[in-house]
């Protein structure tokens, strides 16, 4: 989309509108929040960022960063997730092991 196509559209749009209409769809529930695995991994450990991040052996900055979608894990990172995420007290009590 050019620059002038990116404006004219912006100009016809009624952004109260917009969000009154997203507003009543998440009240009548159709509307689906859609964690990230890295997010669903940490919830499930009960950890908070800086804590479950630490116990990966990433910076804070980096679990936000797939938490948000924004990066993606490496291949020994999503084994790690997927571990937290099916069964998390082993990964904490591998964790404390060490």
């Amino acid at each position: 989309m050019s620059d002038a196509q990116l404006r004219a559209y912006e100009a016809k749009r009624d952004l109260a509108a917009e969000l009154l209409e997203s507003v009543q769809q998440m009240k009548a529930g159709k509307t689906k929040v859609v964690h990230s695995p890295a997010a669903e991994a940490r919830e499930r450990t009960g950890l908070s960022q800086s804590q479950f991040a630490e116990l990966l052996g990433v910076s804070v900055r980096t679990l936000q960063g797939w938490e948000q979608g924004r990066k993606q894990p490496s291949g020994a990172a999503r084994t790690l997730l997927t571990i937290a995420r099916d069964n998390p007290k082993a990964l904490i009590a591998a964790a404390g092991k060490h």
